[in-house]
């Protein structure tokens, strides 16, 4: 193993770890390596704790009820959405909407915010690291009302193409959505010059934060975006559950998304009038214990030295893309920017089986096309193998990593 002096000193990963009971397992005889945790990460024993709780001592249905459990149950609930306002910063608690994730956020913003007022001709930019979630429900708008999707590409050095985005804005231009953080490249977009270009347009720009919100700070009242989404399972919470946030003037704008109970202020046999937000966009039976997963792992998050984990996080990265480049049947993708993902290709070989070989070192990786399929074609690849590390994993299991790669590269040799 090539000798490296990077710092991991400055966050306890070890001590970490002892909050994740699930790591502590062996796969095929061998210790557990997570490293996908860009498409779920694991979860700490408080988010398990706080949605085993609700269920054994606090639960039943949220707001509607007037017992004791149904209030406790709803001061739980709307205790997780005040922690998600905190971890994000929101102007307040009825500006974040608890969604089924990200998916759901982006298709909500699409069909309630912009589908009403879209005509044909009318452009969405994207950029081509857009995963599908952010792809597919303006592509519905393109196919049902005529929208146009314009894409932004990136620069010959792996960068978000900044010139290509200002030109790319038109009178026509009716909502910018872009990635955060890319899920295949692990790199994090210029959204504050995205966001100074959009003010001078007045453009509403969407942003997913599914990769931004675990390995960045995020503060939406800060940069301004009009709609900020996210899932819970990518922040060490459930899946099932995830946040839109938007700003106040467009939630009281926006037409529900779906129909139901508690989305209603008033039903009769001819009209129908709503709540306001956050609840009008909150149809049905929500996800209570999802969302106080949710709301426990942003409390969990919040406690920790975020800029600590960064560092973890990228001195694991960069160790791991060390090793690589001196693999000559390795390619990496992605330029030198500090990243917590890792996506590579060796030559001679499918992705698919080199993360099923390197399973029976007990070491889990991602291979695929990461819902990105643009960028797969910008790469010129059908997929990649990704290793993308959180702040559990440890400088040991980076390099067993490495050596199950090794090991593998020789099978094909």
């Amino acid at each position: 193993m090539t000798e490296m002096t990077h710092n991991f000193k400055s966050f306890d990963a070890l001590a970490a770890r002892q909050e994740f009971p699930i790591l502590a397992q062996e796969i095929y005889g061998k210790p557990l390596v997570y490293l996908d945790n860009a498409a779920s990460a694991q979860k700490p024993l408080c988010v398990i704790e706080a949605m085993r709780s609700v269920m054994q001592h606090d639960y039943a249905n949220v707001h509607r009820g007037l017992h004791y459990l149904s209030n406790r149950s709803t001061d739980l609930f709307e205790q997780a959405r005040h922690s998600m306002r905190q971890f994000l910063n929101a102007p307040s608690n009825e500006t974040i909407i608890f969604t089924a994730g990200a998916t759901d956020a982006i298709n909500l913003v699409a069909d309630s915010f912009l589908a009403p007022t879209i005509q044909p001709g009318d452009e969405i930019i994207l950029t081509t690291m857009e995963h599908h979630s952010n792809i597919v429900p303006w592509h519905f708008l393109r196919e049902r009302q005529g929208a146009v999707l314009k894409w932004v590409g990136l620069t010959e050095d792996g960068q978000l193409d900044l010139d290509a985005f200002a030109s790319a804005i038109t009178p026509k231009t009716k909502m910018i959505a872009v990635t955060q953080m890319s899920n295949v490249l692990g790199l994090a977009t210029p959204i504050e010059q995205i966001m100074a270009l959009a003010r001078a347009n007045n453009i509403p720009v969407l942003v997913d934060g599914c990769q931004g919100a675990v390995h960045l700070d995020t503060d939406v009242s800060a940069l301004g975006c009009d709609f900020y989404v996210m899932s819970g399972h990518k922040l060490y919470g459930p899946t099932g559950i995830g946040v839109l946030y938007a700003k106040p003037e467009h939630l009281a704008a926006m037409r529900p998304y779906r129909g139901g109970g508690e989305m209603i202020e008033e039903v009769y046999e001819d009209r129908v009038s709503y709540a306001s937000a956050p609840h009008k966009f909150e149809a049905g039976t929500p996800a209570i214990i999802e969302a106080i997963g949710l709301g426990a792992a942003a409390e969990y998050v919040m406690k920790l030295d975020r800029a600590a984990i960064r560092a973890h996080e990228h001195a694991l990265a960069a160790r791991t893309i060390a090793e690589l480049r001196s693999m000559p049947e390795v390619t990496l993708f992605g330029g030198d920017h500090p990243r917590s993902i890792v996506s590579f290709a060796v030559a001679g070989a499918h992705p698919h089986d080199i993360a099923t070989i390197i399973d029976r070192s007990g070491i889990a990786i991602r291979a695929g096309h990461h819902c990105a399929q643009p960028l797969m074609r910008r790469l010129n690849v059908p997929a990649t193998a990704r290793a993308s590390f959180a702040l559990y994993n440890t400088q040991e299991e980076a390099d067993l990593f490495v050596a199950a790669l090794k090991r593998a590269i020789t099978m094909f040799a």
